[in-house]
C-alpha cells in the first residue's frame, strides 16, 4: 500500500475521502512527499489520529497548509515532537488556537526559535504559562516584537528572569504597560535601567 500511496499525484491525494486517509498506517504518513502533504485537505488532516500526525517528518510539517495547522486538535499538537514544533512556519505559529497554544508542553514552548516568537499571537501570548515564559532563553524573550509585549500579564512579567528584563531594548521597555511596570520587583525595576 505505501508504494501505491506515494505513486498518487497531488490532486488525488486531495480526492480521497477522509476514511482512506484515516486509514493509512504510519508508513504511508512517511513516504509522503511534501507535495502530497501539501494537497491533504483540512478534512483529510483532521482525520488523521494523533499517531498519524506525530510521524510526519519535519519536512512534512513545513508542507502543512496553515489552515491544516489551525485544525489539528489540541492532543495533536502536544504530541508534536520539539523538532516538529520548530518546523512549523511562522505563518502556522501564528495560526495555532490559544488552546492549541496552551496544550503545548514547557518543552515545546522552549524549543520555538527566535524566527517563531515573533509570530505568536497576543492571545496566545497572554496564555502562556509562567513556567513555559520562564524556559524562554534571553535571547528568545528579546525576539518579542514591541506589540506583543502589552500582551504579557502581570503575573508572567512578574516571573521574568532579571537578566531578561536587563536585555530588553529600549523600545520593548517602552511597550510596557504601567501594570506591567508596577508588577515588577526591585530587581527586576533595576534590571530597567540598564
Amino acid at each position: 500500500m505505501t508504494a501505491v500511496t506515494t505513486s498518487l499525484t497531488p490532486a488525488q491525494i486531495a480526492a480521497l475521502s477522509t476514511a482512506a486517509v484515516a486509514g493509512w498506517g504510519t508508513a504511508n504518513i512517511v513516504g509522503l512527499t511534501t507535495a502530497q502533504v501539501a494537497a491533504l485537505t483540512t478534512a483529510q488532516i483532521v482525520a488523521l489520529s494523533t499517531a498519524q500526525i506525530v510521524a510526519l517528518t519535519t519536512a512534512q510539517i513545513v508542507a502543512l497548509p496553515i489552515a491544516s495547522i489551525a485544525a489539528l486538535t489540541t492532543a495533536d499538537v502536544a504530541a508534536l515532537t520539539t523538532a516538529q514544533i520548530v518546523a512549523i512556519t511562522t505563518a502556522g505559529i501564528g495560526a495555532l488556537t490559544a488552546p492549541q497554544f496552551m496544550g503545548l508542553t514547557t518543552a515545546q514552548v522552549a524549543a520555538m526559535t527566535t524566527i517563531q516568537i515573533p509570530a505568536i499571537t497576543k492571545l496566545d501570548l497572554a496564555a502562556m504559562t509562567t513556567a513555559d515564559l520562564v524556559a524562554l532563553t534571553t535571547t528568545q524573550l528579546l525576539a518579542l516584537t514591541t506589540a506583543q509585549i502589552p500582551a504579557l500579564t502581570t503575573v508572567q512579567m512578574a516571573a521574568l528572569p532579571t537578566a531578561s528584563i536587563a536585555g530588553f531594548s529600549t523600545s520593548q521597555i517602552s511597550a510596557f504597560t504601567t501594570a506591567q511596570i508596577a508588577s515588577l520587583n526591585s530587581a527586576q525595576s533595576a534590571a530597567l535601567f540598564h
